[in-house]
C-alpha cells in the first residue's frame, strides 16, 4: 500500500499527472529525473507558496479545514470531518474544493485518511481560519475549562462588557493579543484568571504569567463564532458585482476616443521632450520641474504625463543619452571630465509615430502590461522620506505586471459592458488569490487608473479589443515595431478590432475664413507632417484644430518652403475654398521672407535694400551684436549666425541663412534621439518563463518522468556480482580475471546490443553501477548510453571493475 508522498505520486494515472504538471508548471523546470525528485520539489516551500498564491478564498478555507481536523497522533483527517467544519457551505461544494487541493497534491490519500502537504505549515500562517492553539497545548487548567462546554459557556457568558469585547476581537482574529509587563488592563486580567486566555512566551510555546502575549484557546474561538461557523463566512462563489450594464458599442466607443487621446498626448510628449531634452538626476530619473513643465506643455496633469512617460520609456521610445552638442542651459559637466546625460526620444519614435493609431496603441498597452514599475508611486515620498519622481529607480515593482494583468482578467472575466465599481473589482480579486491580493490595493488601483487613461477601459467596463489583447498575449512577440525582425509590424486581432472603431484617418482639411484649419478626423502621417510645421495646434480630439499665423508661415519658409509650394499645400489638402486672407498673408510673408541673408563671419548680414540695411544697423535692440558695416549692402558681426537670426527676428525682421554659394539654407530644426533600446515587451518575451504544457508536449513530459523513474529504482537493484565487485572484490577471482571476464560480457553487449550493469570507480574514488548500453569498445574506453538520461558516457576501461548482463541476478 503506497504510504509516502512519492508514493502517492507514482500511483497516480498518467492523466492526474499530467494535470498536475500543467496546474503546476514550475515542478517541471528544470525536468525531475523521476519521481522521488517531482515529489521532493513538490513539497518545497518555494512551489508550494506559488501553488497556494493562485488559489481563492473558499479554497484557502477548506484547507484550514483540512488543517484544523487534523489528528494530534496520525496528523491525518477525513472528508466528513471537512466537511463538518465547513458545514455554512453546501456539501458539494466542499468536495469540489477539496477535489481542487487533491488535484495539486496540497490534500493526498484516501478520503478516511488525508494528509496535508507537510510544506502547507511552513508556508502559511501557524493559526488556520485564524484560530488558536488547542486549549491542551496551550494550559491544563484552561483544557479541562473547555472540556466541561456547559462550564466553558457560562464563563463566557459571565464576562464583563469589556473582556467580551476583547474575546470578539480576538475571536475574529489573529488569536493573539499584546499585553504589557508591568500592567495587565483589568479586562484581561479577568480572562485570565478565569483560564479563558492564556498568556504566553514570546516564542508562544511555555505559559508564563507575565508574558507580553495572550492566546485565545481553539475551544474558545469556536465557541464565540457560532453564529458563522468556525471557518467564519463561506462564500463558495466570488462575489457578484453590482454596477451598471453598460452597451458593449458605447464602450468601445468611448475607448476609442480615449485610445487616440492616449496616442495623441504621448506624441506631443515626446514632441516636448525632443524640443527641450530633460536632464537625468544624480540619483536617477526625471527632475520635478522637468515633468511639471512637459505636463504643462502638453496639457496633461503630472500623474498622467508621468505615466505615459514611463510607458514611453518602457517601449523604447524614450531612451538617455548625453548632452553634448545640445545647446541649452543645462547641458553643463556634472564634475570635472563628466558630461550631462539627458532623456530624449529614441529612433524608435519616429518609426512608432509612422505607424497607424492602432498599432501605436497597441506598442504602449503591450509595453504598459509588461513593464516592472508602478507609476502611481510617482510624487509619494520613499522610506527616506524623499520624493519619488518618474524614470527614477524607486519606482521599480517586480509584481507591478501581475498584479496589472490580475485586474485586467477580472474584468474581462465579466460580462462585456460590465463596469463594476473600483472596490468591487479590489474584491473580486481578494476572493479570487487572496494571498495574492494582499498588500496590492495600491498597485490594483494605479493599474485602474493607468487602464483608463489609455484607453484598455472605458465607463468602468473593459474594451473588446483589449480582450483580445489579454487572450492573445504572445502575438508581436519580439520587439512591437518589429525594428529588430527587420519586418513589418504584426497586425493582431486586437488591431483589426480598434481599426473598425476607429475614425478612418483622413488626408484633408477645412480652411476657414478666420485662418483656422479644422481636421476631421485623425490626420495621416504626412499630413500630420506638414500640419506641424504650416499651422499651430489649438486643439485635439476627434477633429483637431490647427491655426495659420504669420510664425508659422514664416517656419515653413524657413523649412524650404516656397510660396508656390504653400499655395499649392492649402489648394491640394483644403476640401473648402482657401481664404484670400491666407493667400495674401503667403505672399506677404515670402515677399518680405529672405529680404535679409546671413552668414559666417562670425556673421554677415547682407541685402540688396541699402535702405534697409541703414534701418538694422541704426537699430538700438541690435546693439549686442556690435554690427558692422563692410559695404552699402554688408553688414558683420562677431556674434554666431544663429544668435544674429534670432535677434534679427525678435525685433521684427525676417531674415534667412545662406551657405557659400548664396543659396538659401532651410532652418528645418535637426532633430536630435538618443540610442534605440529594446522595449519592455522584448525584453519581457525573450526570458523564458514556465512552459505551456498541453498535448504530446505533456504526455512526453509525463513518459520522461515515468520512464527516468523506472530506470532509477532499477539502478537500485544492481545485481550481487556487481556490488561485490565493487567491494572486495568476486570471491576465487584474480582482479585481472575478474577485469578480463568484464572486457568479455562489454565485446558481447556491444554485437547484441544489449544492456549491462557496469561497476566502476569515479574520479574521486568512489565505487559506482550503472545500467547501460554499450555502443564501442575501443582505445581504453567503453562508450555507452544511459537510457534513463538519454546521455552518452564514456568509461576508462582500466576503471571498470565488473560487467553483468541485466537478466543475471
Amino acid at each position: 500500500m503506497a504510504t509516502t508522498f512519492a508514493d502517492q505520486l507514482r500511483a497516480l494515472t498518467d492523466e492526474a499527472l499530467g494535470a498536475l504538471v500543467q496546474l503546476r508548471p514550475d515542478l517541471v523546470v528544470p525536468l525531475p529525473t523521476d519521481v522521488s525528485a517531482l515529489a521532493v520539489r513538490a513539497q518545497s516551500r518555494g512551489s508550494v507558496a506559488r501553488c497556494l498564491d493562485g488559489l481563492d478564498e473558499f479554497t484557502l478555507q477548506i484547507l484550514d479545514a483540512a488543517r484544523l481536523s487534523r489528528g494530534a497522533e496520525t496528523a491525518a483527517t477525513s472528508v466528513g470531518e471537512i466537511l463538518a467544519l465547513a458545514s455554512g457551505a453546501g456539501a458539494d461544494d466542499v468536495r469540489v474544493a477539496i477535489d481542487r487541493l487533491r488535484v495539486r497534491f496540497l490534500l493526498y490519500g484516501p478520503d478516511d485518511a488525508l494528509q496535508v502537504t507537510g510544506a502547507v505549515d511552513e508556508v502559511t500562517s501557524p493559526y488556520p481560519a485564524q484560530l488558536g492553539r488547542p486549549a491542551d497545548f496551550l494550559d491544563p487548567q484552561t483544557a479541562a475549562l473547555c472540556a466541561d462546554k456547559a462550564k466553558l459557556r457560562r464563563t463566557v457568558l459571565a464576562a464583563p462588557p469589556g473582556a467580551r469585547a476583547v474575546l470578539d476581537r480576538l475571536a475574529a482574529g489573529p488569536p493573539i493579543g499584546a499585553l504589557s509587563r508591568e500592567t495587565v488592563a483589568e479586562p484581561v486580567r479577568w480572562l485570565v484568571d478565569h483560564h479563558v486566555l492564556v498568556p504566553i512566551s514570546d516564542a508562544g510555546r511555555a505559559p508564563r504569567a507575565d508574558g507580553e502575549l495572550v492566546e485565545l484557546p481553539r475551544e474558545v474561538g469556536m465557541l464565540l463564532r457560532r453564529d458563522t461557523g468556525p471557518l467564519g463566512v463561506l462564500r463558495p462563489f466570488p462575489p457578484l458585482p453590482d454596477g451598471p450594464a453598460r452597451e458593449p458599442k458605447s464602450v468601445d466607443s468611448a475607448g476609442a476616443g480615449q485610445v487616440m487621446e492616449a496616442v495623441r498626448s504621448t506624441e506631443a510628449l515626446l514632441d516636448a521632450l525632443a524640443a527641450e531634452p530633460a536632464a537625468i538626476l544624480r540619483a536617477g530619473g526625471l527632475g520635478v520641474r522637468d515633468l511639471k513643465r512637459l505636463a504643462r506643455a502638453t496639457g496633461l496633469d503630472e500623474p498622467a504625463a508621468a505615466l505615459l512617460l514611463e510607458v514611453a520609456y518602457a517601449a523604447g521610445l524614450v531612451g538617455e543619452s548625453d548632452a553634448s552638442g545640445i545647446s541649452r542651459a543645462v547641458t553643463i559637466s556634472r564634475a570635472a571630465g563628466a558630461v550631462e546625460e539627458i532623456f530624449l526620444p529614441t529612433g524608435a519614435f519616429d518609426l512608432w509615430r509612422a505607424l497607424s493609431i492602432a498599432h501605436r496603441w497597441e506598442t504602449l498597452v503591450r509595453s504598459w502590461l509588461v513593464m516592472t514599475r508602478q507609476p502611481g508611486l510617482i510624487g509619494q515620498r520613499d522610506e527616506r522620506d524623499r520624493p519619488i519622481n518618474a524614470l527614477a529607480p524607486e519606482v521599480e515593482r517586480s509584481a507591478a505586471p501581475e498584479a496589472r494583468r490580475d485586474t485586467l482578467l477580472v474584468l474581462a472575466d465579466l460580462a462585456p459592458g460590465t463596469s463594476p465599481p473600483a472596490d468591487e473589482v479590489l474584491g473580486l480579486l481578494a476572493w479570487q488569490a487572496p494571498r495574492r491580493a494582499r498588500g496590492r490595493e495600491a498597485a490594483h488601483r494605479d493599474a485602474l487608473s493607468g487602464a483608463a487613461l489609455l484607453g484598455v477601459i472605458a465607463l468602468g467596463a473593459i474594451t473588446s479589443y483589449a480582450r483580445l489583447l489579454l487572450e492573445d498575449p504572445d502575438q508581436g512577440e519580439s520587439d512591437p515595431l518589429g525594428i529588430r525582425r527587420g519586418r513589418a509590424h504584426p497586425v493582431s486581432e486586437a488591431i483589426r478590432v480598434l481599426d473598425a472603431r476607429l475614425p478612418a484617418p483622413v488626408d484633408h482639411v477645412l480652411v476657414q475664413a478666420d485662418l483656422s484649419v479644422v481636421v476631421p478626423g485623425p490626420p495621416e502621417p504626412e499630413l500630420a507632417a506638414e500640419l506641424d510645421v504650416v499651422a499651430e495646434p489649438e486643439s485635439a480630439g476627434g477633429a483637431s484644430v490647427f491655426r495659420v499665423t504669420a510664425a508659422s508661415v514664416r517656419r515653413a519658409l524657413d523649412a524650404g518652403y516656397s510660396a508656390a509650394d504653400l499655395h499649392t499645400l492649402f489648394k491640394r489638402r483644403s476640401r473648402t475654398p482657401v481664404p484670400q486672407a491666407l493667400s495674401y498673408m503667403i505672399d506677404d510673408a515670402a515677399r518680405k521672407h529672405g529680404g535679409l541673408r546671413s552668414g559666417s563671419a562670425g556673421s554677415y548680414l547682407r541685402s540688396d535694400d541699402e535702405a534697409l540695411i541703414a534701418e538694422v544697423l541704426t537699430d538700438k535692440r541690435l546693439a549686442s551684436l556690435s554690427l558692422r558695416q563692410l559695404a552699402p549692402t554688408v553688414l558683420v558681426s562677431p556674434a554666431p549666425t544663429a544668435r544674429l537670426l534670432g535677434a534679427l527676428r525678435d525685433a521684427g525682421f525676417a531674415p534667412v541663412a545662406e551657405d557659400a554659394g548664396g543659396a538659401t539654407v532651410p532652418s528645418r530644426p535637426k532633430v536630435r534621439r538618443a540610442p534605440t533600446r529594446t522595449s519592455m515587451a522584448a525584453r519581457v518575451a525573450d526570458q523564458a518563463g514556465p512552459p505551456i504544457l498541453a498535448g504530446p508536449r505533456l504526455a512526453g513530459v509525463v513518459e520522461q518522468i515515468r520512464r527516468g523513474d523506472i530506470a532509477t529504482r532499477a539502478a537500485r537493484r544492481a545485481p550481487v556480482a556487481v556490488r561485490a565487485a565493487n567491494g572486495h572484490g568476486v570471491a576465487g577471482l584474480s582482479a585481472v580475471q575478474q577485469h578480463g571476464q568484464a572486457m568479455a560480457v562489454l565485446q558481447q553487449a556491444v554485437r547484441e546490443k544489449a544492456r549491462v550493469w557496469v561497476g566502476y570507480v569515479d574520479s574521486h574514488g568512489a565505487t559506482l553501477s550503472r545500467l547501460v548500453r554499450p555502443v564501442s569498445l575501443s582505445a581504453g574506453y567503453l562508450r555507452a548510453e544511459d537510457e534513463r538520461t538519454e546521455t552518452l558516457h564514456t568509461f576508462a576501461l582500466h576503471r571498470i571493475t565488473a560487467a553483468v548482463p541485466e537478466e543475471t541476478e
